[in-house]
């Protein structure tokens, strides 16, 4: 017994399932097509079977029949005839209630539009516009730190340049914003010699005293090897947290929790090995959060290069004494989402968001965190407005603020609109690079994810027709998405982006004017065949 599976240009597979030469009708429905059909709806389900059964009895084929009507599959009224099928052969089809045959040729049918927009952004008059402007705005305001004064001014800049491309529904709203600014950072080892430690410290990170904390080091690889410490050990000491970098979400976890559970122990600054797995005497800053009732200690993210070092003294059984300072203040300010809608035609209340966040570090520029994800999703309305291509539904730009310092923005706008969760067909957002395109990484249903995949099969040509499943498609998106509206990511090549994240590294050199235009590009293609095509994404 075998089945036979095609793709939408022929022969795929054949996947034997058991070595029997006939079959009770009950045996094939209970076991045989059952995992066929388990199978090819978890494997294949944009594909095409053929269940063959030489020399099978009416009888099987009308309990399978019957079978198959309670799945989302539905029959041939009259199955093909070819040489090698009997009359009695037993043929199926697949038909996806939500990916059709005629959605297939629907979504085919936008070859010629996504050219066009293809075209027009990469090599016609909208070539390195957004690169451009990206570079205007980076010159003109750095960094971005949220709550700062130079991030309502960008915001302001963005709602003009916004206008000033032709599209005039425009409407910011307000979000109370945390304001965390950093002042003198020093650390400076003491003992076995004195050596000048690069630091930046982590954002709500509280203040040392003003002379700084003087005290011994304890490295240690994670959190397993902290919690089996005596307290003794650590109480009154600082606590270098030495993980190496695996993923990011993985090793994250030190920068995020490190503080708290280090003055759970009673230590008295907390320090961590950047979350990077490359360095030049780089440190790497990033948002920490105290939890519980613990004491707030200080914490700070120092270089690999001195990370390593400081584990190679403990490991030579030498004393590491550092005198650490870190200064700053924290309050509150007014900041805003700016929200741009390019009307759709018949279905104007139904969304497709595309989204990047303005605010960034105050290292670095910004450029690539998330200059790059902010301007195209500026640029994806601005290019269907200036080919007057209009989709069915309303395509919604958002600039988040205050991402850097906890998805302050995308927190406010859930709420505030959360009784509008239905209106959202699809979400995207771009804030993991905008190097070479690659696809989308996505968290949705089987069905939208069929749909999605058979989307990006219109970007063969520049290679973008990956679809990766997640459960966290993106920092500010994910409080929409785990409310069951489908969303996605931008997939791209960004091998390095952790090199430069959260680092004074983060500049206009690590974009490419010809991987920022595909970006562009496919981010606006997405977009548009999403909005437009006949039918919704299907929701969780």
């Amino acid at each position: 017994m075998m089945a036979s599976f095609f793709g939408m240009t022929g022969y795929y597979a054949t996947i034997i399932l058991e070595d029997k030469r006939t079959a009770t009708a009950d045996w094939y429905n209970n076991n045989y097509l059952p995992l066929v059909l388990e199978k090819f709806q978890e494997k294949r389900c944009r594909s095409r079977i053929l269940l063959h059964q030489v020399n099978a009895s009416p009888h099987i084929a009308r309990q399978t029949a019957n079978n198959l009507g309670t799945v989302a599959i539905e029959t041939l009224a009259h199955p093909p005839y070819s040489s090698d099928v009997t009359p009695s052969d037993f043929s199926l089809f697949s038909k996806m209630k939500e990916n059709p045959t005629d959605l297939r040729d629907e979504i085919a049918s936008y070859d010629t539009v996504i050219r066009d927009i293809m075209d027009y952004t990469v090599t016609g008059p909208f070539r390195r516009r957004t690169y451009n402007e990206l570079e205007k705005f980076v010159d003109k305001f750095g960094a971005r730190l949220s709550g700062s004064e130079v991030l309502e001014q960008a915001i302001d800049y963005m709602i003009n340049i916004t206008r000033e491309a032709g599209l005039g529904d425009v409407t910011t709203e307000e979000v109370e914003a945390p304001h965390w600014q950093r002042g003198e950072e020093v650390i400076t080892m003491l003992e076995p010699r004195k050596k000048n430690i690069a630091v930046l410290g982590l954002g709500y990170s509280v203040s040392t005293p003003t002379e700084g904390v003087t005290a011994e080091v304890v490295v240690v690889r994670n959190f397993s090897e902290l919690a089996a410490m005596d307290e003794h050990r650590i109480r009154g000491k600082i606590v270098l947290y030495d993980a190496v970098f695996t993923s990011y979400g993985d090793t994250v976890v030190y920068r995020s929790e490190g503080a708290s559970k280090a003055a759970e122990k009673g230590a008295v600054v907390s320090l961590i090995r950047s979350i990077t797995p490359f360095s030049i005497n780089s440190p790497h800053t990033g948002m920490q959060s105290y939890t519980g009732n613990v004491t707030k200690i200080p914490a700070a993210a120092i270089s690999i290069e001195d990370a390593d070092l400081l584990r190679r003294f403990q490991d030579q059984g030498k004393k590491i004494v550092l005198t650490v300072k870190l200064l700053s203040t924290f309050d509150k300010k007014t900041s805003r989402n700016t929200i741009v809608d390019y009307r759709g035609t018949t279905q104007p209340d139904s969304l497709v968001i595309v989204s990047g966040h303005i605010d960034s570090w105050d290292v670095g520029q910004g450029a690539m965190d998330d200059g790059g994800g902010l301007f195209i999703s500026w640029a994806a309305p601005v290019i269907l407005s200036d080919l007057n291509l209009k989709p069915k539904r309303t395509i919604r730009s958002i600039y988040w603020t205050s991402e850097e310092l906890g998805l302050i923005g995308a927190q406010e706008y859930a709420k505030r609109h959360d009784n509008e969760t239905h209106k959202i067909n699809f979400i995207m957002e771009s804030d993991e690079g905008t190097f070479k395109p690659r696809g989308l990484e996505m968290k949705g249903s089987q069905e939208a994810r069929c749909i999605i995949a058979e989307i990006l099969k219109l970007f063969d040509s520049i290679n973008a027709t990956e679809l990766l499943e997640t459960d966290y498609p993106g920092s500010d998106i994910v409080v929409i998405v785990s409310k069951g509206v489908p969303g996605a990511s931008l997939l791209n090549a960004n091998e390095r982006y952790y090199w430069f994240h959260h680092t004074e590294g983060d500049t206009m050199n690590v974009e490419n004017p010809d991987e920022l235009d595909l970006c562009a590009a496919f981010w606006t293609a997405v977009a548009y065949v999403i909005a437009d095509l006949s039918i919704s994404i299907p929701k969780e």
